[in-house]
C-alpha cells in the first residue's frame, strides 16, 4: 500500500461530520498529497480492493487506516 493510499484512508477515518469523499479528495489535493486525477484513481482502486464501500470505510479499510495511524505516529 502506498503512502498516498494510507493518507487517504486515514483522512476518511478522521473526517468531520458531514464531510464526503469529494471533500477529502479536495482537502488532500489542496495539501498537495496528490492531484485530483490521482486521487480519483486511488479512490477507484481502494473501492475495488474492498477498503471503501458506499462512501464509508469497510472493516478492512478501517483496520488499514488504524495501522497507518500507528505507523505515522512513530
Amino acid at each position: 500500500m502506498t503512502t498516498e493510499e494510507k493518507v487517504f484512508l486515514l483522512a476518511i477515518l478522521k473526517r468531520e461530520e458531514g464531510e464526503g469523499l469529494r471533500d477529502i479528495l479536495t482537502m488532500l489535493e489542496n495539501s498537495r498529497v496528490f492531484t485530483m486525477k490521482e486521487g480519483k484513481r486511488l479512490l477507484k482502486s481502494l473501492r475495488s480492493e474492498g477498503y471503501i464501500r458506499e462512501g464509508e470505510l469497510t472493516i478492512k479499510g478501517e483496520a488499514a487506516a488504524k495501522a497507518a495511524e500507528e505507523e505515522f505516529r512513530l
